[in-house]
């Protein structure tokens, strides 16, 4: 049994499920039934997508990542790709309870995994977008379980833009690397992707201050985040000399714009 928990990779999923909790403290509603819904179906949504993944991933990992389930014989990729539906099938069906809206939501993005997998995750910027949405969809499925959108919209779409500007970062770091892949560098240089990903992480750090300005939040929330913002700046002063440096800074910084979130949900 041990390949069926292995090929979920269950702390992602585990990861993911902390932005219910983050949005429940943020937003101040602890109803325990919604957050435990939430939470299962965010876990099974991220571990279908990462089955999905060693799906499509299958001859790569046979060379980078033997040990996976599938390349070391120990899981037949049709038998991941049913595992996959039979994952996404649970997911919808648990978010039925949780409501229309939600139940929406989750198969939009149960639609964005597939897609990124099958066809984006090579296609450089139109890949870097789907993933930056599907951690806004995130952030607004998280809402939804508790019928509140415009405060978790506007956490979502700083987490959406300074995850888009990272990740085209790592596409600067990756340049010689990236045989198979058609990045933004690749088309565009990478001096000019670096200054397209300053400008999403300076787009996040303008809306970082609107959940105070709107009254959600109070001071404490606005020095927390003011935090953020500085160590996003000085990941844009690093990276153009640096990108691999300026990518660990801007992942620092999000892990503290997070934190900034429950700040402001508990004080």
């Amino acid at each position: 049994m041990k390949e069926w928990i292995e090929i979920i990779r269950p702390l992602n999923g585990l990861m993911s499920s902390l932005t219910v909790i983050i949005v429940a403290i943020a937003i101040k509603n602890y109803n325990l039934y919604l957050i435990i819904l939430g939470i299962l179906v965010t876990f099974l949504t991220t571990s279908g997508g990462n089955v999905l993944n060693d799906y499509y991933d299958a001859e790569v990992d046979r060379i980078n990542h033997p040990e996976r389930p599938i390349p070391s014989g120990r899981m037949k990729r049709q038998v991941a790709l049913t595992y996959s539906a039979f994952l996404f099938s649970v997911s919808l069906f648990i978010s039925i309870f949780i409501g229309i809206i939600a139940f929406l939501i989750n198969a939009f993005a149960i639609i964005l995994l597939y897609t990124y997998e099958s066809y984006t995750k090579n296609k450089g910027f139109i890949g870097n977008f789907n993933i930056s949405l599907l951690l806004l969809l995130l952030f607004i499925f998280s809402g939804a379980i508790f019928g509140v959108y415009l405060l978790p919209a506007i956490l979502g779409t700083m987490a959406f833009f300074s995850t888009l500007g990272r990740e085209i970062t790592k596409d600067v770091e990756d340049m010689a690397g990236d045989f198979n892949r058609v990045t933004l560098p690749k088309k565009i240089g990478k001096n000019n992707s670096l200054y397209l990903s300053s400008l999403f992480y300076i787009i996040a750090i303008l809306i970082s201050p609107i959940p105070f300005i709107e009254n959600y939040y109070g001071f404490f929330y606005l020095i927390a985040v003011a935090i953020s913002d500085i160590i996003f700046i000085i990941s844009i002063s690093i990276q153009f000399r640096d990108p691999h440096r300026g990518e660990v800074y801007s992942k620092y910084a999000m892990i503290l714009a997070l934190i900034s979130f429950v700040v402001g949900g508990v004080t």
